[in-house]
């Protein structure tokens, strides 16, 4: 007769890659499913032998093998040389003489009874598309939603995800950035009431239950393994994903063996599109599911701009275009290219209106100064790129300073447009790029927007 065991350690490791040292459980329990082979132990970094003496590692945890990524040290515990991970180092350093743990045990069952308490109902294009994602989940087939910002692309999700819910499957919608995940987490627990739970991102503390839908950025996907039976990557084309290879062998590492990885964008890249067409299946929507078409950016010039925040001064246009926006009550976000810059400006902007405040990656208020700006409590936000995606303010208005910088690039200018006219109360506004000279990017995200206005779509 089996020893029973705590299922809440199935429940928690179940998928999971996890340090030993780490583990939010009682040692001896840990300690004892492991000599009932419940729990597998690894070794956090394997080294071997490679070409004229050198040693070539790997990371166990989110298995990468570039050298630059791996430094070498005289370790106290082990006594000798260590060698660690530095490109998942923030998930907890993981070292030669660290041990990781995996579950090896039966697995997690999971409820096959939920509910979809969405009331809207999706226009004929997201429908058609929310079909072929779910024709191609049955297929076990990877599959691209390509649709515009503001086409209701989440809401296309909801039935594929549904179905795999009631099939007692396990589902992850991963992100690049955290503000989509925040963003994402009460639209998905409004629309599956009944259903578990788990947002995983930096700060934040894993449940200890099994949950069955995990939204989590794609760096907490370094800690899975075979955990899903289908991602969903929202906003596939988003740094860092789309420049870190190890973070989307991350994402095709979390979903079990031969189950697919979906992607999800308004601004794919060329390879993403290619790879999809040649591999799996595209669904396009070119119209937001209000009707209304995309706004297209004016371009003012204001010039010498970086001089005159410098010497202490906002540009008169820039001023104009912010007080109008107060005048009008009108929710604003203003982009820069750098943060010392929008600093150097915050003040000047406080001068206009003193509640007018910034943010960036690592503001310690960003989520509170986002919600503040949702709430009415702030008429406006100062903000890098970090809130180009993933965020929806009803009638929020949009400016860009310095929008020829190279930060700047086609798919950024489209996703920081689409934060303009999303609710169909508001489907226009301003979409202004301040420039100090007009790019190609900016040429090529405006005669995109144009294109997709009138149906056109990228071959």
């Amino acid at each position: 007769m089996k020893k029973p065991f705590n299922p809440a350690i199935r429940d928690f490791l179940d998928g999971r890659i996890w340090l030993r040292m780490h583990t939010p459980f009682l040692h001896e329990e840990i300690d004892e499913l492991i000599d009932t082979g419940h729990i597998q132990t690894i070794k956090g970094i394997e080294t071997n032998p490679s070409f004229l003496n050198q040693k070539r590692h790997f990371c166990n945890r989110c298995e990468t093998d570039d050298p630059v990524r791996f430094t070498t040290f005289h370790c106290a515990k082990c006594e000798g040389p260590c060698t660690y991970c530095r490109q998942c180092l923030k998930m907890g350093r993981v070292s030669s003489c660290t041990e990781l743990i995996v579950w090896k045990g039966e697995k997690s069952e999971y409820p096959t009874k939920h509910t979809i308490a969405w009331q809207g109902t999706l226009t004929p294009h997201q429908q058609k598309a929310s079909d072929e994602l779910t024709d191609s989940q049955e297929k076990q087939t990877s599959h691209l939603i390509y649709a515009v910002c503001g086409s209701g692309k989440t809401e296309i999700l909801f039935p594929p995800i549904h179905k795999l819910l009631t099939e007692g499957k396990r589902v992850c919608i991963a992100a690049p950035r955290v503000d989509v995940i925040l963003e994402l987490e009460p639209r998905l627990r409004a629309a599956f009431p009944k259903t578990k739970i788990e947002a995983l991102y930096g700060g934040a503390k894993p449940t200890m239950e099994a949950s069955q839908l995990v939204l989590a950025t794609t760096h907490q996907l370094y800690r899975f393994k075979h955990a899903f039976d289908a991602v969903f990557v929202d906003e596939a084309d988003a740094f860092p994903y789309k420049a870190d290879a190890t973070l989307q062998k991350a994402v095709k590492k979390a979903v079990k063996p031969g189950s697919p990885v979906h992607y999800v964008t308004a601004t794919p890249s060329d390879k993403l599109l290619s790879d999809m067409k040649r591999t799996g299946f595209v669904s396009i929507i070119n119209r937001r599911y209000h009707g209304h078409p995309l706004p297209v950016p004016t371009f003012i010039p204001l010039w010498n701009y970086e001089k005159q925040i410098r010497r202490g001064k906002l540009p008169i246009k820039l001023v104009n275009w912010t007080s109008q926006r107060l005048d009008k009550k009108e929710p604003f976000l203003i982009f820069f290219h750098h943060i010392g810059l929008m600093e150097e400006a915050a003040p000047f902007f406080q001068l206009i209106d003193p509640r007018i405040r910034s943010v960036h990656a690592a503001h310690p208020d960003r989520k509170e100064h986002v919600q503040a700006l949702r709430n009415k409590e702030l008429p406006g936000l100062l903000t890098t790129t970090i809130l180009e995606r993933g965020i929806t303010i009803p009638n929020v208005q949009v400016a860009v300073v310095g929008a020829e910088q190279q930060i700047f690039d086609k798919g950024s200018l489209i996703q920081i447009g689409g934060r303009v006219g999303r609710s169909a109360d508001y489907p226009t506004g301003d979409f202004i790029l301040f420039h100090n000279g007009i790019t190609y990017a900016m040429d090529e995200a405006k005669n995109e927007i144009l294109k997709l206005n009138k149906g056109g779509v990228r071959a």
